[in-house]
């Protein structure tokens, strides 16, 4: 078990709802973003002099330009449905960590200076001023929210807590207080081209390292092209999958199963990152100026089609907003979706009869999927509602022999959240991290004990890093999260594949 200077809780049968606690995370926040990060951002680079007058503009323009925040801040009626929703409340026990809870940090402030009663009659309706103290209290726990929009699948309303949280983000941005991990993130985006600072020598060093194994292992050159241009498909995908584990074993996957479809298809140095976070900030420019890299490289390189990797919130961002922010495609291929996303086009393939598949190869394992937030409750697969919970499965299935879902109430659209999603994946917001895993972590263990689980895949690259770093801490082994792709890589025979009895030829010549 990884070791901690916080408390890690302990796994119980069943998640139970705890007694309040307050205050227990009010010491968490992340680090702030430094003035380098923020500029090329648009944001100033420390808290501006007058910053209560502007958090309220800049409150009053979101109004304005989205109907939806209104809406949710005023029909909020404190039913209670949402409280035991949250990854975070369940296992921090802090009522600013229920989603009403963490609502009314902003909710109370929009009354006060935007409702009839919060300018007269402040008290009675539970309006505050705007002071240092509630800054500091949206700071920590509006970066205590992973935007998973698991409460809002509950909320009677459809009350989208995930929206309040971006609005309390772009608010504290537009005045100086940023966050340093996703900030800096975005400005390597601008900078470099992807989150992780990996210039194009390094990808293309990477992918030929690639190449090289996979012919190794296989005897069959399988191409993993880097800016080709004329090539039908351009692959999004991110950054994580060019070295990270599990991740680059997904990357494998995605060349082989290209391959043996028969496609052409290229990575781009300019286009090196499908995650964007943008949506974790609240803000559609930003978000815009990172999808406007996408169509920038599929017009330079001439593609037909554009496929994404394996990501959840890149996804999100793709499927719902990349047609509106980066759009139109219309110089693109008309019989195929804009976006879709690799495990669309695998699983076409396996219904195809393109792929030859060796479902033995993965008989080391039982799986269990982990439906990843922004897949399960913000887009689709396929032509029909639900296929971002079938087609994964499917795929899983076509290449496991071993497969168990864990329990129904923790699963498809009640899915619990890795616990590091929304710009929380970073090393100074461990404690939460790692206390947001555990009602996952809960119900992996369970279909561990009860149905002999031992490994559990995703399709979101950071659920992957998440439950690498967070799984150790609950005494379970980091390399039991695996990718899909991986899975399909184990499986895949590629045509003129060399076999074992060829290997052991080879070792006795």
């Amino acid at each position: 078990m990884a070791k901690a200077d916080f408390k890690v809780p302990e796994l119980q049968e069943f998640i139970e709802v705890p007694l309040l606690e307050e205050g227990t995370m009010a010491h968490s926040h992340p680090f702030h973003s430094k003035p380098d990060f923020q500029e090329p951002l648009g944001y100033p680079g420390e808290l501006v002099e007058n910053w209560e007058e502007k958090a309220i503009e800049k409150m009053g323009d979101l109004l304005g330009k989205y109907r939806s925040f209104q809406v949710f801040l005023d029909s909020c009626v404190k039913c209670g449905a949402c409280t035991d929703k949250c990854h975070y409340y369940l296992s921090t026990k802090d009522p600013k960590n229920m989603p009403v809870g963490r609502q009314d940090l902003l909710r109370k402030v929009y009354r006060r200076y935007f409702t009839l009663p919060g300018k007269y009659f402040p008290k009675l309706v539970g309006a505050v001023d705007l002071t240092k103290d509630v800054l500091d209290d949206w700071y920590s726990y509006f970066h205590q929210c992973s935007q998973c929009r698991r409460c809002s699948v509950f909320c009677p309303y459809g009350i989208d807590t995930a929206e309040i949280s971006m609005a309390a983000r772009e608010i504290m941005d537009s005045i100086g207080v940023g966050q340093k991990y996703c900030n800096e993130i975005i400005a390597k985006v601008y900078k470099i081209g992807n989150n992780l600072g990996l210039p194009g020598p390094a990808l293309a060093d990477t992918l030929e390292g690639l190449e090289e194994d996979v012919y190794d292992e296989t005897g069959v050159e399988v191409k993993y092209p880097l800016d080709q241009k004329g090539a039908d498909i351009l692959v999004v995908t991110p950054s994580a999958d060019f070295f990270a584990e599990p991740h680059v074993d997904g990357l494998i996957g995605y060349g082989k199963v290209f391959h043996e479809a028969g496609v052409s298809w290229t990575l781009s140095s300019k286009a090196s990152e499908a995650a964007n976070f943008g949506m974790f900030i609240g803000s559609y420019e930003n978000m815009r100026r990172i999808s406007l890299r996408i169509r920038e490289a599929a017009l330079e390189l001439g593609v037909k089609r554009i496929v994404m990797g394996e990501c959840g919130h890149a996804w999100r961002v793709a499927y719902s907003f990349l047609n509106t922010l980066a759009g139109p495609f219309d110089f693109l291929d008309p019989n195929y979706p804009v976006p879709q996303h690799i495990l669309e086009f695998t699983y076409n393939e396996i219904q195809k009869g393109t792929l030859k598949l060796d479902k033995s190869a993965n008989d080391d394992k039982v799986l269990t999927f982990h439906d990843s937030c922004n897949v399960a409750r913000a887009s689709r697969m396929g032509p029909k509602p639900g296929g971002q919970f079938e087609i994964p499965r499917a795929v899983i299935k076509a290449v496991c022999n071993n497969f168990v879902d864990m329990d129904a109430d923790t699963i498809q659209e009640k899915s619990f959240c890795c616990g590091g999603g929304g710009g929380l994946l970073t090393d100074d917001l461990m404690e939460l991290r790692v206390k947001g895993a555990q009602p996952r972590v809960t119900a992996l263990k369970n279909a561990m004990d009860d149905s002999g689980v031992t490994h559990m895949a995703a399709v979101c690259a950071i659920c992957k890093s998440q439950f690498t770093k967070v799984l150790p801490y609950y005494g379970l082994d980091m390399d039991q999260i695996v990718s899909v792709h991986q899975l399909v890589s184990e499986a895949i025979i590629l045509t003129g594949q060399k076999s074992d009895e060829d290997e052991d030829g080879e070792d006795e010549d």
